[in-house]
């Protein structure tokens, strides 16, 4: 029965495991917060492109797109 106890303090193999999880969640948190950041400077560079486009095809007499923030 010690031998049994011993030999279960002694094994760590679920310890690699558990430490892939906890990279993997801090990854995880870490691409989550720079999306949101990344995602309000992003949606205004598309939104000044898509408005210079639609201006100059207004300009050359035509229809632009339409410039809408979903």
């Amino acid at each position: 029965m010690l031998n049994l106890i011993s030999r279960f303090v002694r094994n760590d193999s679920g310890a690699a495991a558990v430490e892939y999880g906890l990279l993997v969640a801090l990854i995880a948190a870490v691409l989550i917060i720079i999306v949101g950041f990344l995602g309000q400077s992003l949606q205004q560079i598309f939104l000044t492109v898509c408005t210079a486009i639609s201006n100059a095809a207004t300009a050359a007499g035509g229809a632009g797109p339409t410039c809408a923030i979903a």
